[in-house]
């Protein structure tokens, strides 16, 4: 292992097409983020509009988002059911993950 701890699922609301981006720390949001919206509108001709996460404060890129006029959307707090897609993603994820490790 390259010492990934964490990951972001992406998920594209209109083909469910999904991305994993393994992180060692939190704080890579703020590369990584940005890196995906430019690989976003250069290999699809495409742009980001909107961006849907939890309350994480690793998502706070208000200056990025506002540049690019992507809308930010925030789940409620212990409300997965708002995330419905990529929560299901995440645990389908998680216990691939484990099955294998295991």
């Amino acid at each position: 292992m390259r010492g990934f701890r964490y990951f972001i699922t992406i998920v594209d609301d209109f083909s469910h097409f999904t991305w994993i981006l393994p992180m060692s720390n939190k704080s890579m949001v703020k590369k990584l983020l940005p890196d995906f919206v430019s690989y976003v509108e250069n290999q699809f001709e495409s742009h980001v509009k909107i961006i849907r996460s939890d309350n994480g404060a690793e998502f706070s890129l208000t200056y990025f988002f506002t540049s690019k006029g992507i809308v930010h959307q925030t789940s409620c707090v212990e409300t997965p059911q708002k995330n419905d897609i990529v929560e299901r993603k995440h645990q389908h994820l998680l216990n691939i993950t484990r099955s294998l490790l295991f």
